[in-house]
């Protein structure tokens, strides 16, 4: 009786080891582009949530967004690059940008981000 053994080869081992590795590479150069983005959104619904006034100038707005993001370490996104619409007493504010993130070489990941649009005022 012969017992016949399964499983990897060196070959197969090496291969999984590869994918894997640069699966945890890709993953690795991601995460701060993430939590990036979450400190940003972050940032936008604590300014919301101080429900400014419908007299509060949009400039005090993108200073406050501006103070938070060097707090939070935000470095990509600015007060300046905020969509900030006032309607009535209520205002909308959103911001879009997008992230190169070297991989390898020549090789790189475009990550755009999108708020959405976050509503708020008295």
């Amino acid at each position: 009786m012969k017992n016949k053994q399964t499983g990897l080869s060196l070959i197969g081992v090496l291969i999984v080891g590869a994918i894997l590795g640069f699966l945890f590479l890709i993953g690795m150069r991601t995460v701060p582009v993430v939590t990036e983005y979450m400190a940003v959104k972050r940032i936008m619904n604590a300014i919301i949530d101080a429900n400014p006034s419908p007299e509060t100038p949009i400039t005090q707005l993108r200073g406050d967004f501006d103070k938070r993001a060097y707090i939070d370490e935000v470095k990509h996104v600015s007060g300046r690059d905020l969509v900030i619409v006032k309607r009535g007493n209520k205002f909308e504010m959103s911001v879009s940008y997008a992230r190169k993130v070297p991989v390898v070489a020549n090789v790189s990941l475009l990550i755009e981000f999108d708020t959405g649009t976050l509503r708020g005022g008295s």
